[in-house]
Formats: structure tokens, C-alpha cells, sequence
């Protein structure tokens, strides 16, 4: 059965953006983006909500087009159009590159998702992780710590009233500061 994965970048305060969206202190250089890529491109979909889906939309569609792009960007540029995605929105009408919108996420259409053959499913988003998150959706967590206090923003986990116990299953470090968490269900 395929898993859903979290798949996010947070400060070691442990927001996953600015308190006005920045994500600007992100300290992704070749190695780590090489890594994010190879991790990638071997999931069966990317499951992300309406502001990250056009946020991605409006730059890898042609990004692998521009002639300064680097070896890891045009790669993932390929990897992100190809990808299966599936937006989580009850406004966007229209999504081009390989995506179906949905209007909710209902447990029980994920779980028929999961039972689906192929890869895993990457979860992209603060607002639908917390929402995979209270239905008790993720089934593995990796959490792409950079180095760097940012001292407020969005917290990636909110307040919740539910433990949960977790085994971790990986760590990486890489040149730049940034660690790799990689935890699944205990």
C-alpha cells in the first residue's frame, strides 16, 4: 500500500514560512535539491492545496526553458509537469499539467488512493498537511530542517490534542546545515 508523505522545509524554530509568506531563508543549493529531485521522482502523485499548486504552477511548467536554469532545475521542471498532482480547492476552476482538482479531502478517498498501485503520495502545504494531519492521514514525515531562527511565522505543526508516536527511520545532513527528520508512524 502506497503511503502519504510529508514532505516540508521548516526553520529550526519550526515555521514553514515568514509571518508575511517568505520562504526566502529556504538554504536549497544543488545538493540538497539533487536529493529533493531523487526523492521526487519516484512518488506516485503530488497532493497539494490551491495557493502551493499555483505557486508551482506559475514557474516549473517552463522553468527548464529558461537558459540560466541549473542541471537540478530542469530536472525537476520534467518531474513536477509529469507528476500526477491532485489540488485540494474549492475555488480553483482549471488546472493544467497532468492535475485533478478536488473539492475536499474525504479519509476515504485517500485511503482508496493509498491502495492504488505506485508511488507514494507527497503532501505539499501547510494548510492541507494540517488538514491530513487531523484526519490522521500521513503516514511518514520528512521534515527538511534548515538552519536558521526566524523567530515567527506559520508553524508547520499547530496546536493539537492528539499524540502521536513516531519511529525515526532516517537523518541526513547535508553540506549547506540542512538535516533531513525522517519519521514514519511507530
Amino acid at each position: 500500500m502506497r503511503k502519504v508523505v510529508l514532505m516540508m522545509s521548516v526553520s529550526l524554530d519550526g515555521y514553514f514560512e515568514g509571518p508575511n509568506r517568505e520562504i526566502d531563508w529556504h538554504q536549497v543549493d544543488e545538493e540538497l535539491h539533487r536529493d529533493l529531485n531523487d526523492r521526487l521522482r519516484v512518488m506516485g502523485a503530488f497532493l497539494s492545496g490551491r495557493v502551493t499548486y499555483q505557486l508551482m504552477a506559475e514557474f516549473w511548467p517552463t522553468a527548464d526553458q529558461d537558459p540560466a536554469a541549473g542541471e537540478t532545475m530542469v530536472d525537476f521542471a520534467g518531474i513536477w509537469r509529469d507528476m500526477p498532482k491532485i489540488v485540494y480547492s474549492r475555488t480553483l476552476e482549471r488546472a493544467d499539467w497532468n492535475t485533478t482538482i478536488v473539492r475536499e479531502v474525504v479519509a476515504d478517498d485517500i485511503q482508496a488512493l493509498k491502495a492504488q498501485p505506485g508511488g507514494d503520495l507527497v503532501v505539499g502545504g501547510a494548510d492541507l498537511a494540517e488538514t491530513f494531519l487531523k484526519l490522521d492521514l500521513v503516514d511518514e514525515y520528512r521534515i527538511y530542517v534548515h538552519p536558521v531562527l526566524i523567530g515567527k511565522g506559520n508553524p508547520l505543526f499547530r496546536d493539537s490534542d492528539t499524540l502521536r508516536s513516531l519511529r525515526l527511520v532516517e537523518t541526513q545532513a547535508f553540506g549547506n546545515g540542512v538535516v533531513l527528520l525522517r519519521y514514519e508512524r511507530a
